[in-house]
This record gives C-alpha cells, sequence and structure tokens, in this order.
C-alpha cells in the first residue's frame, strides 16, 4: 500500500467512524426519548429511498447541495472560507428568474443556457466583490461573505415587493414563467421511455449538476488554472517566488464559487417553483459548507455528503411525520451531530486509525 492509498483509507475511515458516531448518538438520544432507534432508522431510509417520490425529494435536495458544496469546495482550494453561498445562490437565482420572465417566449433550449449564464454572471459577481476585497484590501472573506448574504436578501425583498410582484398579488413573488421555459421534471423525463413515476420537484437540473462535479473535479486537478489556485490555497509565498498571482487566485476562486452556487436557481426557480420567491434557498448555502467538509473538498465525496444531507432532510422529514416523540427540532440535532462529528470532530480518532493502517500497510 503506498502513501496515497494509505491516506485514502484514513480519510475515509474517519469519515465513516464519524459518522457512525454522529448515529450512535441519535440513536441514544431516541431511546431516551422513550422511541425504537431501529425503528426511526427503518424509517428514515424508507422515507429517502422506500418509494419514488421520497426518492425523488432526496435526489431534489442534493442536487442543491452539491451546487454549494462545489462553491465553498473550490474556495477552500484557494485557502479561502465562502460562507457567502447563501447570498450568492439567492443572487444567481435572481439571475436565472429575470432570464426566464424576459425570456419566456422563447424555447427552452435558448433559455437554458442563458439562465445558467445569468446565474454565473450574478452569482459570480457577488462572489467577486469579496474576493476583491480579500486579494486588494485584506478584508476577511468570513466577514464580508457573510453581511452579502444580508445585503443580498434585502435586495430581494426590494425587489420582489416593490417591482416584481404583479399589482394585483399580495405576496413578495414574481408571477410564475410561461411552461415553455420550465426545466422538464423527472417524471416528464421518464415518460418519454413509457415509464410513470410519482411527480416530485426532482427535475433535469440533476443531471446537470453531475456534470458540475465532473467538470470542478477535471478543472481542479487537471488544469494549470486548477494547479495554480491549489497552490495558493497551499501556501501563498511559494505562489508568489513561483509567479503566481495570489490576488487574481483568490478573486478567481470566488467568481466560480459565487457561479456555481447561483446554479441553485436552476434547479428551485426553473425546475420547481417556476417563479422568483423570497428564501428560495432556504439555508442551502450553509449546508454546503457541512456537505463540503464532510466530503473533504472533493466532488466525489460531495457528491456522496449532498446525498446524506439529502437523506436527513426527506427522511428526516418521514421520520417526524411518523413518530410522534420526534419533531423537526429533533431532525435538525441529528443534522447537527453529523456536522459535529464528521466536521468539528473530525480528528478525533484520527491518530488511532492513522496508527491501524500503518500496521496495515506493513
Amino acid at each position: 500500500m503506498n502513501e496515497t492509498q494509505a491516506n485514502t483509507l484514513v480519510v475515509t475511515l474517519v469519515t465513516i467512524i464519524n459518522l457512525l458516531l454522529a448515529f450512535l448518538v441519535s440513536g441514544i438520544v431516541i431511546w431516551v426519548l422513550g422511541e425504537d432507534p431501529w425503528f426511526a432508522l427503518k424509517t428514515m431510509l424508507y422515507g429517502a429511498f422506500g418509494y419514488d417520490e421520497g426518492l425523488g425529494y432526496t435526489l431534489y435536495y442534493t442536487t442543491n447541495f452539491i451546487f454549494t458544496g462545489l462553491a465553498f469546495a473550490v474556495g477552500f482550494h484557494c485557502g479561502l472560507f465562502n460562507i457567502g453561498a447563501e447570498g450568492q445562490a439567492y443572487i444567481g437565482g435572481l439571475g436565472v428568474g429575470l432570464v426566464c420572465l424576459w425570456l419566456e417566449s422563447w424555447p427552452l433550449w435558448l433559455v437554458f443556457p442563458l439562465a445558467i449564464l445569468a446565474s454565473i454572471v450574478l452569482g459570480g459577481l457577488w462572489g467577486a466583490i469579496p474576493g476583491y476585497l480579500k486579494a486588494k484590501r485584506g478584508s476577511h472573506e468570513v466577514v464580508t461573505t457573510i453581511m452579502f448574504n444580508f445585503i443580498a436578501s434585502v435586495v430581494m425583498v426590494n425587489l420582489l415587493s416593490h417591482v416584481l410582484k404583479p399589482p394585483q398579488e399580495m405576496s413578495p413573488e414574481s408571477r410564475e414563467f410561461s411552461e415553455g421555459v420550465w426545466v422538464p421534471q423527472m417524471h416528464e423525463i421518464f415518460e418519454w421511455f413509457g415509464i410513470e413515476i410519482t411527480q416530485t420537484p426532482l427535475n433535469g437540473t440533476f443531471f446537470f449538476a453531475l456534470i458540475c462535479l465532473f467538470l470542478v473535479w477535471r478543472f481542479i486537478w487537471y488544469t494549470r488554472w486548477g494547479y495554480e489556485l491549489r497552490t495558493v490555497g497551499t501556501n501563498e509565498t511559494a505562489s508568489v517566488y513561483a509567479g503566481i498571482s495570489v490576488s487574481k487566485n483568490i478573486i478567481i476562486a470566488m467568481v466560480i464559487g459565487g457561479g456555481l452556487a447561483g446554479f441553485v436557481g436552476i434547479n428551485e426557480i426553473m425546475g420547481s417553483s417556476h417563479r422568483l420567491m423570497l428564501n428560495f434557498q432556504a439555508g442551502i448555502g450553509f449546508t454546503g459548507i457541512a456537505v463540503s467538509l464532510i466530503g473533504r473538498n472533493h466532488p466525489l465525496g460531495i457528491l456522496l455528503a449532498a446525498l446524506l444531507f439529502g437523506i436527513l432532510y426527506q427522511g428526516g422529514a418521514e421520520l417526524s411525520f411518523e413518530v410522534q416523540a420526534i419533531d423537526r427540532h429533533m431532525v435538525v440535532l441529528i443534522q447537527g451531530l453529523v456536522i459535529l462529528f464528521a466536521g468539528a470532530l473530525e480528528n478525533l480518532f484520527r491518530p488511532q486509525i492513522e496508527q491501524f493502517v500503518k500496521r496495515l500497510a506493513t
């Protein structure tokens, strides 16, 4: 076993053991509440995978977490802690909504790439400003991205309350888009092949998310730009000596992260709600941080972590519905335990696991 294989095994075992500990503690809490932990686990898994509707919702949530997980990971590889995916998704979604409102008479095959471009431009711009402040003024990206989340919220409230809201409507949301610019939902796609499944918010954006995973993987590990970005994240001083522009790569990383976060608007706006709404991102940006960290900032790990949180979201909803003693707050507790053990306490058992792998390799 070479060093790379050993490190991969260590990371895998650390993640698995921490997740098992999180679920073990969750099971103890459920048992203390007087419920059967095994029944709770089976109920959660059934709610996430046991029938086509549950699976549809699980993959729908997974799609959003892939985008925000990738958004955080790109910045992390450049040594940045991008907390702004929430606001970047919000503003990127605004771009998607404006394209759908203005070009709703156009065919989907033209509107879809323009919506992607709009989400990249507006989401990337919302990431570029904190990136510029970090690169040129030394402002900490954690502070600036958090503040830009609040600014994005104010901007959207004003636009949807006073500009985009139809005059006869009371709710702060835009009118519904024409059906011609809706991303096909998964039940419609399956119907093309003669297969009938239950209608859910899951739509064709899921396949676009998988493409983004592949493209980010290729970009970070197999391009010169990705190499420069990772070099800056590893050692800024060495990057300067190697002739790599630190400030340029910081801004690029934040622009790419903002654009990726903006793709949440494709899934939510074009694929599900079919209108611009307040808070359509609903904490997805913050969950993406946990998804990326648990997935070790690698696209494959992000895919698995996004699926895990999709299971927790959908399976947790089923659990709170079926088990009286467990409500949505309990589900949030389970999610928090996963983040605690797999994120904040990820190195709790790492020394012992590294020793085990070292003995295994010899």
